[in-house]
């Protein structure tokens, strides 16, 4: 069994897709162990991406981050990291997959609707910077 955080992110809360998406992760087999709707602040936002901190696109990726609700949630099942990540679709939703979540929600590279861990070391990070153990269920 195997933990990921995944987000749906402000585009995807501000076009009401979020039941939409969590029910892609549910129809695949995931099982949703903690979430929460919130809203990040700008520091919010810089220490989760912390690891972008260095590329052109951190201060855009930032201000959108922070630019509405988010929906965080661990979503916990047999390789997760990768499955969510291949429903997910690719980061541009113009190459992502039909069928996929980015490919049919997102709308372009920034605004792609979702986030997931992209490694266990990733997950390992991320998870516990939203949600403390006693969260998890």
């Amino acid at each position: 069994m195997e933990r990921t955080l995944s987000i749906v992110k402000p585009d995807g809360t501000k076009k009401n897709v979020i039941g939409k998406v969590i029910d892609r992760f549910e129809s695949a087999g995931f099982r949703v162990a903690a979430m929460k709707k919130i809203q990040l602040s700008k520091e919010d936002a810089k220490g989760f991406y912390f690891v972008h901190r260095d590329r052109p696109f951190y201060d855009e990726l930032t201000d959108f981050m922070s630019s509405g609700p988010v929906v965080v949630m661990v979503l916990e099942g047999e390789n997760a990291i990768l499955k969510v990540r291949e429903l997910m679709g690719s980061t541009n939703p113009a190459e992502a997959a039909p069928g996929t979540i980015r490919a049919d929600f997102a709308s372009n590279v920034q605004q792609n609707t979702v986030h997931g861990s992209d490694s266990p070391e990733s997950a390992a990070i991320e998870i516990p910077y939203f949600f403390s153990s006693l969260e998890l269920c």
